[in-house]
């Protein structure tokens, strides 16, 4: 029994050992890229919108960029997850807006669990799309406006450029290979070596 207790205290060491270390590259490429890709939407948003607006950056935004450059070996973080999370929870949360939005309880918890099981059966699972989901119901009369133009600009537009700044930040380093389909991989590789930057 203590030889048993003795192990499993070791391999908790281990594992919380791991859990803590710090690489410095790694925290370097996370930063590189969150910054980047929240930046850019912010950019085009105050070249769109002018500087007091921020109408592209939806805050569900913010929770994808921890996913996709901080935990990118994570099943949810995976492209197909991002673009089909967020767009297909941007459909159904505008659509439950337009149906009972007077009811905004309702078309709120409504908006967010059909998202959920529509992802579910999709299998484009992406927590952020819950609140891709709930923005479209509760976010500024401005948002709301929108309608349907809320899931291309700013939810397509923002996720394609978190996506393309993930694949060039998340590959940048030898120790990060992004996505983890091998798949999409060799396609971003093919594309890049026949597209060389600034060619």
């Amino acid at each position: 029994m203590k030889k048993r207790l003795r192990h499993h205290a070791r391999r908790v060491r281990l594992v919380i050992y791991a859990e803590t270390l710090f690489d410095a590259r790694e925290h370097l490429f996370t930063f590189l890229g969150a910054f980047t890709g929240l930046a850019a939407i912010g950019l085009l948003s105050r070249y769109l919108f002018g500087p007091q607006d921020t109408l592209l950056l939806v805050g569900s935004f913010g929770a994808s960029a921890v996913l996709i450059y901080g935990a990118i070996n994570s099943p949810l973080a995976q492209p197909r997850n991002l673009l089909g999370g967020h767009v297909l929870s941007a459909l159904i949360g505008v659509t439950i807006y337009k149906l009972i939005g007077q009811e905004l309880w309702l078309a709120a918890a409504l908006a967010v669990s059909l998202s959920i099981v529509a992802m579910q059966i999709t299998k484009t699972l992406h927590p952020p799309g819950g609140a891709t989901a709930l923005i479209a119901n509760v976010g500024s009369a401005q948002l709301k406006a929108l309608g349907y133009g809320y899931v291309l600009m700013p939810v397509l537009a923002g996720v394609c450029i978190l996506l393309l700044v993930a694949l060039v930040f998340n590959n940048i380093s030898p120790t990060r290979q992004y996505p983890l389909n091998r798949h999409w991989y060799k396609i971003w590789r093919r594309y890049a070596r026949q597209n060389p930057p600034g060619v």
